[in-house]
């Protein structure tokens, strides 16, 4: 399945029905008398997220909607009926946009979370709403009210726990096998992860988030290089960030800075999220290399990095653990009181293998 999104689409709600002219006419019956009735309302155009949906691929196709027309009235004071409603059924964690693409109208980020983007018009009122002591052969009704119309962009937002930074090849795909059941695509080029990709870690039975791993970054990606930073929005719901560096590169400083930029020019109050730094790919490194990557990525960063191998598992326990204390800290079951750079772990009752 094509992974979208973001998209534009159109929506409109229903027109009212018209009222009806009519009068009774029956054999019989000397004063007869109007007997229009009114328009049934128009359909109205809702959004709902929904489990179970993790893109917006069905609005790739179809990007109109539109409810339906109320029924016009008729004679016998027979009142028409509504119009058909449409309902927009997208992922949990969609925003919905104005068409300048920055107003927010709604961020549904929970299943059921449901909004009326568009109200039917009001049925028009039939000849027998008029009829009174001076007029009592009125030979008008209302006409149905015009629906409204609008174009509105809604824009996905993944909801993960953790989202995985890096550059390309940083090893992040390899982490998020390592780490969870996800099968993303992994190979030896620049840009193998094209879109972002979930994978649920199972700490133990009580002890679950969803990780995220984001497609590189390079420098210039918030002025549109490579992929640019589209896809940074799907972990700005995340409680921390783990910046995943390739340690067999020869500028492990240059890399961090060059991420640490990226998503200061992002904003969006990325950069000022928990960061877990870890240095990746420690098992192709001699301990005299690795101990020269480690002072270097210290040095600049201000923090000592975290030893991690997503081929041998080194390492990946301690690092999901960390980053599941930041996730129960964001959600308020643990209080933050032990210092960043103690090494904590908390152990798992029978262990776990990623």
């Amino acid at each position: 399945m094509k992974f979208l999104d973001q998209c534009k689409i159109y929506i409109r709600s229903g027109n009212g029905g018209g009222g009806s002219v009519s009068f009774r006419r029956e054999k019989y019956i000397e004063y007869g008398g109007p007997d229009g009735g009114d328009g049934g309302r128009g359909g109205d155009v809702w959004i709902e997220a929904v489990e179970g949906l993790n893109t917006l691929i069905d609005y790739r196709y179809q990007q109109h909607f539109k409810a339906g027309t109320g029924v016009h009235g008729m004679g016998r004071a027979r009142h028409g009926a509504a119009g058909e409603d449409v309902l927009l059924k997208v992922p949990v964690g969609t925003e919905v946009l104005e068409e300048d693409k920055e107003t927010l109208i709604a961020d549904l980020d929970h299943a059921g979370a449901r909004l009326l983007l568009a109200k039917g018009g009001n049925g028009g009122w039939g000849n027998l709403h008029f009829k009174g002591p001076v007029n009592q052969a009125p030979k008008y009704a209302n006409p149905g009210q015009e629906g409204e119309e609008r174009w509105i962009w809604l824009r996905l937002k993944l909801i993960a726990d953790v989202g995985l930074v890096g550059l390309p090849n940083a090893g992040k795909s390899t982490f998020l096998a390592a780490a969870s059941a996800a099968k993303p695509k992994i190979a030896d080029y620049p840009f193998t992860t094209l879109t972002p990709n979930l994978g649920v870690v199972d700490l133990s039975s009580s002890e679950r988030f969803v990780l995220a791993d984001i497609p590189g970054l390079i420098e210039g990606a918030s002025e549109g290089a490579g992929l640019g930073t589209r896809f940074l929005g799907h972990v700005e719901r995340s409680a921390t960030l783990i910046h995943l560096i390739d340690a067999t590169q020869d500028d492990v400083a240059g890399a961090y800075e060059t991420i640490r930029g990226e998503l200061e020019a992002y904003g969006d109050e990325l950069a000022d999220k928990a960061e877990i730094l870890a240095l990746n790919k420690i098992d192709a490194l001699d301990e005299e290399t690795l101990a020269e990557k480690i002072a270097e990525l210290e040095a600049v960063s201000g923090i000592k990095p975290r030893l991690v191998s997503g081929v041998s598992g080194q390492g990946v326990t301690e690092l999901l653990r960390a980053a599941y204390r930041q996730v129960r800290i964001r959600r308020g079951d643990l209080e933050d009181e032990i210092d960043e750079d103690e090494d904590h772990v908390d152990e798992t009752p029978g262990g776990w293998t990623p």
